[in-house]
């Protein structure tokens, strides 16, 4: 079984080494604590620890939310804040670089001083489920995307209000558009025929299929018709989320 590691991070001597020991104890791998933002930006550019725990009030030029930004949008790594504050602003700020901490009013992530062992044990269960949870999404969504990108058919998925948020190559090939440029642009710009309030169901998973009936707008402003389908996209919560439309063109 895999040991987990845990990179403390904390300027009170005492109380990183009591956190080291709550850990050891239990199982987990404490592999250094630090000092400081810096030091810990670059012990897990490194080492990329499985954990850090980050005391927000840290000396020096990079402070615990900084350094927590920073190590989680370079190296992907889940963050646990230590705090003796309470205030708004850096509960806020906390907030923004760390949002799948927050459920709720419960942020898992985020610990006051003084804390019990329990809690801070409980918040390491929470977070590394989570985190591992939302890997493995990650690599679904990324195995997905891969396989629809190679298919023949075109495809286009969609939000709720309908802007475009995902284009194979096929359907590149057939309305003339780049992903990159279609982005976020409503889809009714490409496919004028849909009806995004009736075919975006609430509640329905059901396939609409349509032969020949739909026009697409290429990018030249020319009109071909597409049969195929279109589903409503249901995500990991069975939450409606938007469409995919999966469609050829008879006429090529």
């Amino acid at each position: 079984m895999k040991i987990t590691n845990i990179l403390v991070v904390e300027d009170e001597r005492i109380t990183a080494k009591d956190i080291k020991n709550s850990l050891e104890k239990v199982g987990y791998n404490v592999p250094a604590m630090v000092a400081t933002g810096e030091d810990a930006i670059q012990f897990s550019e490194e080492n990329r620890p499985d954990l850090v725990i980050m005391d927000i009030k840290l000396e020096g030029n990079v402070d615990g939310i900084d350094a927590a930004e920073t190590i989680r949008s370079k190296f992907s790594i889940p963050v646990i804040y230590l705090t003796s504050y309470s205030d708004k602003n850096t509960i806020e700020r906390a907030r923004s670089t760390h949002p799948s901490a927050f459920i709720l009013k419960e942020p898992f992530g985020f610990l006051h001083k003084p804390f019990e062992e329990n809690e801070l044990l409980s918040a390491i269960d929470i977070i590394l489920y989570r985190n591992n949870e939302e890997n493995k999404l990650k690599s679904h969504e990324k195995l997905l995307s891969s396989v629809l990108k190679t298919i023949s058919d075109g495809v286009i998925a969609t939000d709720l209000k309908g802007r475009i948020k995902f284009m194979n190559r096929s359907a590149e090939r057939i309305t003339g558009r780049l992903e990159q440029d279609s982005l976020g642009k409503n889809l009714k710009e490409i496919i004028p025929g849909i009806n995004l309030k009736e075919d975006i169901q609430e509640e329905s998973n059901l396939i609409n299929f349509f032969d020949g009936e739909i026009l697409l707008k290429s990018k030249n402003n020319k009109y071909v018709t597409i049969e195929g389908t279109l589903t409503p996209l249901i995500d990991e919560n069975a939450n409606n989320s938007g469409i995919i439309i999966i469609f050829r063109s008879p006429q090529q």
